[in-house]
């Protein structure tokens, strides 16, 4: 089976270096690909107050969303202060791992909130860094209909606590020999040369690449999925400490 690549954006937000989405935006609708893009609802992270403020942000994401681009929570303010990776701790911080289980509720709540009054209700979770418990599941379970998340390390979409999870894994464009793969961008950092990678990929691989999956599965994380996860997390240990 020939591999299907999804592609996800990070940070999108108020602040923003509103040049880099633009030449985002062009790229992809010229090779028609249609991204996840991770809306962070109410930024309060110190490295992105600094980005010009979009005026138009939220306009912005709506036109994504008449293109067919889908569109997840990415947490809620997307500051980090724990230290702890919870369930998947590629990072050693977190917005929601350790965080107790009534306060996750309110930071749903109000991310939920923020995003359906301006007319988008967010079926796809993303954590900010990667790392989130099963209080985060519970709370989305209790504070919104969201039951897909974009994240983990597997080699296809899984069920596990009750939610979908789509893989992803890798932070940019490459050949993964998997039957799902998603490729994480962040357009706030990205370079030139980042630019001309993705596009020298696109070029070759554009037909391959698929909307984000919103259904859910029924499939069960396999020894292979743990093995790779475990696997990818140690090599991160060793990497980073």
């Amino acid at each position: 089976m020939a591999t299907q690549y999804i592609l996800r954006l990070d940070d999108a937000c108020e602040h923003s270096r509103i040049e880099n989405w633009i030449r985002m935006e062009q790229l992809l609708s010229s090779y028609k690909v249609r991204p996840l893009v991770a809306v962070i609802p109410k930024c309060a992270d110190p490295d992105f107050l600094s980005y010009e403020i979009d005026h138009d942000f939220w306009d912005r994401v709506g036109n994504w969303i008449e293109q067919g681009w889908s569109i997840a929570m990415h947490g809620y303010t997307h500051e980090h202060p724990q230290k702890d990776g919870g369930i998947s701790p590629v990072n050693k911080r977190s917005e929601f791992a350790s965080v107790p289980l009534e306060k996750q509720r309110e930071m749903i709540a109000d991310g939920v909130a923020i995003m359906r009054s301006k007319g988008i209700d967010p079926q796809v979770f993303v954590a900010p860094l990667h790392t989130f418990d099963v209080n985060t599941i519970e709370a989305l379970k209790l504070e919104s209909t969201i039951r897909v998340i974009s994240d983990t390390i597997a080699t296809k979409p899984y069920q596990r606590y009750g939610m979908t999870f789509v893989p992803q894994q890798s932070g940019s464009v490459r050949a993964i020999p998997f039957p799902v793969v998603t490729f994480c961008y962040h357009p706030n950092i990205m370079e030139e040369r980042d630019f001309e990678r993705l596009e020298r990929f696109l070029e070759k691989h554009y037909l391959s690449f698929i909307s984000f999956p919103l259904e859910q599965t029924t499939r069960k994380r396999s020894l292979f999925d743990t093995l790779l996860s475990g696997l990818y997390l140690a090599r991160r240990r060793l990497l980073f400490g």
